[in-house]
């Protein structure tokens, strides 16, 4: 994590849907007199019957959460708006499962932490012993009042700065946490916004408290593209703009000079209109964990296989700029991406951090096996 500090990579009830094919039971003794008496009576009771209700086959879909569709896709991007780790491209076929609609939000994490006392990475002193296997040999111990509670909170510059100098727009502020995003004294985005200042492990935690689990790298792709082949974005190829806006992305001079005149840090989890599939901010408002570990060579395994089935990197992180540092990857860009600079609200776009990492634009959302 210190690692990451001074090199930041930005880059509920369940209802049932019961088929069409009702099952009527057999009334050939009733008259017809019974029969209209119960048609009358409108509650439908001449078209269910104990068998049909104990017997029928019914989809249960988790409230607040979509129903992702089965399917095979090519996986990954080439071409002069991608980075080289979103090659080659390569095909994947997937299970359906479902996806939460939104990005977990601060009214959310709040009932978790409230159910079960957790308390996140950022609210817990770092732990020098493990923080030294993430950083060089022989790295000094950072000061006492370093190693305080605190997380990574965005600071805009005030000019124009060197684009691959993070330190640039990155703060280690001691005491920011999903409660206080921009450190102490500050506010909460609000209660509709997505949770920031969350770890891998503090994503997990919350997940498997409500009976779910985190996406994997390729059903994050699969989801956001909302069935859209080929295409840039979850809405497809056109760009979003001051007149045309369809994320929540950084617009006018990064870091220096955000045009937007609301939300410039996060915004609700439904202020823009959800993809072909009904997921909410699959492209930018904060960038979202996935289950997958990161390495720069997984796609290249990937594509020998012909067709990867259900993939997951769950043991194999290789990433060439901190060889040493277990990371896992992060999808769907933020409030911080340009195209200028990040880009990383293209369906495609890949970025990682350790797992011990929090920052102030990243959050997640949860998935679940699709019972059989």
């Amino acid at each position: 994590m210190f690692q990451t500090i001074l090199r930041v990579i930005c880059y509920a009830s369940i209802f049932a849907v019961i088929g069409q094919g009702h099952v009527f039971a057999a009334d050939n003794t009733k008259s017809s007199k019974n029969k209209e008496a119960k048609k009358d009576a409108g509650c439908g009771c001449d078209k269910v019957s104990k068998a049909a209700a104990l017997t029928a086959e019914c989809k249960a879909i988790p409230e607040g959460m979509v129903e992702v569709p089965a399917g095979t896709f090519n996986m990954g991007a080439t071409g002069p708006d991608t980075k080289p780790d979103e090659g080659p491209v390569h095909k994947v076929k997937l299970n359906a499962f479902y996806m939460d609609e939104t990005e977990v939000t601060n009214e959310q994490f709040e009932k978790f932490v409230k159910a079960t006392g957790h308390k996140t990475t950022a609210e817990k002193p770092v732990d020098w012993e493990l923080l030294k296997q993430q950083v060089p040999p022989g790295t000094p111990k950072p000061p006492e009042d370093k190693l305080a509670p605190g997380s990574l909170v965005f600071m805009p510059s005030k000019l124009p700065v060197p684009l691959h100098d993070h330190t640039q727009w990155w703060q280690w502020e001691n005491g920011a946490d999903w409660k206080r995003p921009r450190g102490p004294g500050s506010e909460s985005f609000g209660k509709d916004h997505p949770v920031v200042h969350v770890s891998w492990e503090d994503a997990q935690a919350y997940c498997k408290w409500q009976g779910k689990r985190l996406p994997t790298e390729a059903e994050r792709e699969w989801a956001a593209r909302g069935g859209l082949e080929g295409k840039k974005y979850p809405w497809g190829d056109d760009e979003t703009d001051d007149k045309n806006r369809k994320a929540n992305i950084w617009e006018g001079g990064f870091p220096y000079k955000n045009t937007k005149k609301e939300h410039q840090w996060t915004s609700p989890v439904k202020q823009y209109a959800p993809n072909a599939y009904g997921l909410y901010d699959m492209a930018g408002n904060v960038w979202e964990w996935t289950a997958d570990q990161y390495d720069v060579n997984y796609y290249a395994r990937l594509e020998k296989q012909g067709l990867a089935v259900n993939p997951i990197n769950a043991d194999k992180s290789h990433d060439p700029d901190e060889p040493g540092v277990t990371k896992y990857v992060l999808r769907g860009g933020s409030f911080m991406c340009h195209h200028t600079y990040c880009w990383g609200y293209r369906v495609s776009a890949r970025m990682k951090t350790s797992p011990d990492s929090s920052l102030v634009n990243l959050g997640f959302r949860c998935s679940k096996d699709k019972s059989k």
